[in-house]
């Protein structure tokens, strides 16, 4: 590894600490990690390693096996921050070949890897079941540890809600660890109520839990990341005294037929040192350098996406001539626009817009295409999104009708799970399947003039993907439609390098990291516009998603009639994110447009931070009588913002907020964006005796930007 880039990265995520003793014992754990588990990367006479997966085959632990194996292993540099290391093991009796190909690199303490299974005989395997493509233990010994998770985005006010839980669970019930394998689960039932057990739900990876887990011990700890849009399972556990995890793909129990091959999900481990908010940041950090999609070369950055749909029903009732007005009054108003939104319903549908599944313009509607419009905002400078749902198939749709085979059909829904029984799945894993939607989805963004391509996806799949496994070959549709799904993605990427993906699912109920290397969640959750909620989703998604934004309706009105509410800056601010999406009524003459004018200032101006290093200056809470705060800083700016929100019911008055991340020695300009009120204190100052915060109202918001003043200038 190269400890000048490394070193330079973790000095940065310190802040003022620049603690290069913590960069180079993060280092060093990762290393250490790495040479035990996948042996010494880019020396070809290393030994066989004992690798972090695991999996049973034909009865036998793969431990066992792979010791009488044949193994082989190449590397290569991918470029000049990941070296790449392919380890095989050969099974000379029945062809089995397991690959597992790792990423280690060079400018941050991470580590990835997947695994493959293919079968090279002329005949099919024995059962593979238990794959595990993580099962390994690592940190230090200490009972102390813990583990930090979230709650998914199941489209409540609770969504992305952080938890805290010991890792070494003690009672007088049992032992205090246990080394068994993660027990089998139905992911189609209720979780058990052990909070060290997690699984996807539903088959959407972000739907229960987020598939992102910080495993934290007194002097650093490890992010765990289970990279798989489909039902994983994790369970964390102590062994030999040091936090143990299993995870990935919860069912498989299958064979493989001639040149069959299957995959794990992609697992990223990174290690820190300090407290498990200096691990967060790092992971930003990594999720920036490394992870965030790139347009042109360069990582996306935040915009502002106005829509329609409250005031059309969706596209529903939207026009040529409706769409073209609210993008010429949002530039009348002078209010930022950088892509206009064109939601579901611009398709033919029977009933209303879940009708999904006929993927062509509804020319009665738009008798000019949609590119008339997305002409006519390209000639005013602004982009246009355009929403799909290409997988849910409804009936009285064209896919419905004219490609059964290419359906997917479900169970009885008994479940509870999100899907309707006369629904089908398009099957990704199904290869013509795949190449006509690839096909048809990119007839559309070119001959529309699409900007950005939105994918939703309402729908449970787990359900369809497992009544269509036989007994010996469980799991193996699931994995061939995450195959075709990631594979379905890349190749619109391919095709259409300079438009990003946005992905929705029902909200934010698919945005593992394989996802999010490719698309953004513009929509973090279906729970929308409520102000505490919306600090809540906030707070936690910040942990990590550099990227990720809500809507907002400040000030909405009637669709007839404009009865209009105030512009209320505690609920815009509460609504603030990197992406936002304004929802409002551009009808409306008595829109109080100056306010809006000055609130979307505000996010134009402090919108660059959101790259930055992320601390929560409050506890997490969803009670009206508490302040909620926190603070982004751009060591590299030597700049931040502070946004603190006093809630309807909170007695005080004021709250002295300590920063992080600051210079001690230096001195700030702090300034309150809607008072204008300026203040300067030295970073120790903010650190130490902090920034005293005066809300007035209830509820009310300030918002702070602060810099360094340049040593000499004048007081």
């Amino acid at each position: 590894m190269s400890l000048s880039l490394f070193a330079i990265a973790l000095l940065l995520m310190a802040g003022a600490g620049g603690r290069s003793r913590a960069a180079q014992d993060a280092q060093d754990d990762a290393q250490g990690w790495i040479d035990t588990t996948l042996g010494a990367v880019g020396k070809r006479d290393a030994a066989a390693p004992r690798p972090p997966f695991s999996f049973v085959y034909g009865g036998q632990p793969s431990e066992t096996l792979l010791r009488s194996w044949r193994f082989g292993r190449t590397g290569r540099k991918l470029d000049a921050s990941r070296l790449q290391e392919t380890l095989s093991w050969t099974d000379p009796r029945t062809g089995l070949v397991v690959t597992c190909v790792a990423v280690a690199y060079r400018d941050f303490p991470a580590v990835e890897w997947t695994v493959a299974f293919t079968n090279t005989s002329a005949a099919d395997t024995p059962i593979l079941e238990s794959v595990r493509a993580i099962d390994a233990g690592f940190g230090q010994a200490d009972s102390a540890a813990v583990l930090h998770h979230f709650t998914g985005a199941p489209a409540t006010p609770s969504d992305y809600a952080p938890h805290e839980t010991p890792i070494s669970r003690r009672d007088e019930a049992g032992p205090p660890h246990d080394d068994s394998p993660v027990p089998p689960r139905d992911g189609l039932s209720v979780p058990p109520p052990n909070p060290l057990a997690f699984a996807a739900g539903g088959g959407r990876p972000s739907n229960s839990v987020l598939p992102y887990f910080n495993v934290a011990w007194r002097s650093g700890g490890a992010i765990v990341a289970v990279g798989w849009p489909g039902q994983w399972s994790a369970r964390f556990s102590e062994a030999g005294g040091k936090p143990y995890v299993q995870a990935g793909q919860e069912r498989t129990n299958l064979l493989l037929h001639p040149g069959e091959s299957i995959r794990t999900p992609l697992i990223a481990l990174l290690f820190y040192r300090g407290d498990w908010i200096d691990g967060q940041n790092l992971w930003r950090r990594w999720m920036l350098a490394h992870n965030v999609p790139r347009v042109g070369g360069k990582p996306q950055r935040p915009v502002m996406t106005p829509c329609s749909s409250h005031q059309y029903n969706e596209m529903q009732q939207a026009t040529e001539e409706s769409q073209m007005l609210f993008i010429r009054r949002y530039q009348e108003e002078k209010l930022p626009i950088d892509y206009w939104w064109m939601d579901t319903g611009w398709f033919p549908f029977h009933g209303n817009w879940v009708n999904t599944g006929t993927w062509e313009v509804d020319r009665k509607r738009f008798p000019n295409g949609l590119r008339a419009i997305t002409d006519y905002a390209h000639a005013r400078g602004v982009k246009c999104i355009l929403w799909f749902e290409p997988e849910r198939v409804t009936p009285n749709s064209w896919l419905y009708d004219n490609h059964p085979e290419w359906l997917l059909k479900p169970p009885p829904n008994t479940s509870g799970l999100l899907y309707d029984e006369s629904w089908r799945l398009l099957n990704l894993g199904d290869p013509d399947a795949r190449a006509w939607i690839t096909d048809r989805i990119s007839e559309i963004v070119t001959s529309e003039g699409i900007d950005l391509y939105r994918q939703d996806f309402n729908v449970d799949p787990l359900p369809f993907w497992r009544s269509h496994d036989a007994p010996d070959r469980q799991g193996i549709t699931e994995n061939r439609y995450v195959e075709g799904y990631l594979a379905f993605w890349d190749e619109l990427r391919r095709r259409h390098p300079s438009v990003p993906i946005d992905s929705c699912a029902s909200g934010g109920r698919r945005d593992d990291l394989e996802t999010l290397r490719r698309a953004v969640p513009h929509i973090r959750s279906d729970h929308l516009f409520e102000p505490v909620s919306q600090q809540g989703h906030f707070y936690g998604c910040a942990f990590w998603y550099p990227l990720q934004g809500t809507g907002t309706l400040v000030g909405p009105s009637k669709i007839d009639g404009f009865h209009s509410e105030r512009v209320d800056p505690y609920v815009f601010l509460s609504d603030m994110s990197p992406d936002m999406t304004p929802c409002w009524d551009m009808r409306d003459p008595n829109l109080n447009y100056a306010a809006l004018r000055r609130l979307t200032g505000y996010w134009k101006r402090v919108n660059r931070f959101y790259s930055g290093d992320y601390y929560p200056l409050t506890p997490y809470s969803l009670d009206s009588g508490v302040w909620m705060a926190w603070q982004f800083h751009r060591p590299d700016l030597g700049a931040g913002m502070v946004q603190a929100f006093r809630r309807s019911e909170a007695a005080a008055g004021s709250m002295r907020l300590k920063l992080r991340g600051l210079y001690p020695e230096r001195r700030y300009r702090v300034t309150e964006l809607q008072s204008g009120d300026v203040v300067e204190r030295t970073g120790r100052q903010l650190a130490e005796e902090g920034l005293e915060i005066e809300i007035p109202a209830r509820p009310g918001a300030a918002l702070y930007v602060y810099s360094e003043i340049p040593a000499g200038a004048a007081k």
